[in-house]
């Protein structure tokens, strides 16, 4: 028997056991990209949907791109030097989301549990942004310059590695960059049960501004 049966009978027999006959997983968008087959952690999170969906139960992944959270990590050097950086193209637009429309999205799923089968739920932002429209809307929220600055991913799987990441989770996320930069995002027409409500110009207000400026 091929490992990846195994593993979705595993999991089938475990969601079976705990009496679970709806899932809702946290995934990724590009799915059916030319990019998805070779977008590291991407790419493990579409295994991970085909394993849960394989189970019997009625799976739903939500499909999202990257989080407005992720500048949080960023706070320090936004606060310090009015940077923050990334390996993406500067005037690349892509969705983004906060986390809290993700799990707006979620709750919904699981409080009404009238859906069958599986499939994926696309959580977009409202628009699409650029780190340098990012950069514009930090410069007015902190009233202070903020600029971004680009970094090689070979400067980033060196300081992965160098605080210890394991080499291939480190590769993982550098080839997820890479198809990120390379439109991975790009696949999905926003609507208006996509779009979510939170805009970065309202999270920045709530949640980063504190964090940069405290």
């Amino acid at each position: 028997m091929a490992a990846g049966e195994v593993r979705r009978r595993a999991a089938a027999r475990a969601l079976t056991a705990c009496g679970v006959g709806h899932v809702v997983g946290v995934s990724a968008l590009g799915r059916g990209t030319p990019l998805a087959g070779r977008a590291g952690l991407v790419t493990a999170s579409f295994a991970m949907d085909d394993l849960l969906a394989g189970t019997g139960a009625a799976y739903r992944a939500l499909a999202n791109p990257s989080f407005f959270e992720n500048l949080l990590e960023e706070a320090a050097s936004i606060r310090d030097e009015g940077v923050f950086a990334d390996t993406v193209d500067a005037d690349r637009k892509a969705p983004l989301v906060a986390v809290a429309d993700i799990a707006a999205v979620a709750a919904g799923l699981l409080l009404d549990r009238s859906w069958t089968g599986t499939g994926s739920v696309p959580v977009l932002g409202p628009r699409d942004l650029s780190p340098n429209d990012l950069a514009r809307v930090m410069t007015e929220q902190f009233g202070r310059p903020v600029r971004y600055e680009r970094r090689s991913l070979d400067a980033l799987r060196a300081e992965l590695v160098g605080h210890g990441l394991d080499e291939a989770f480190a590769q993982g996320i550098v080839d997820m960059k890479r198809a990120k930069d390379e439109g991975l995002d790009a696949g999905v027409a926003r609507t208006p049960d996509t779009a979510g409500s939170t805009t970065f110009e309202q999270w920045c207000a709530r949640t980063l501004r504190p964090a940069v400026l405290s």
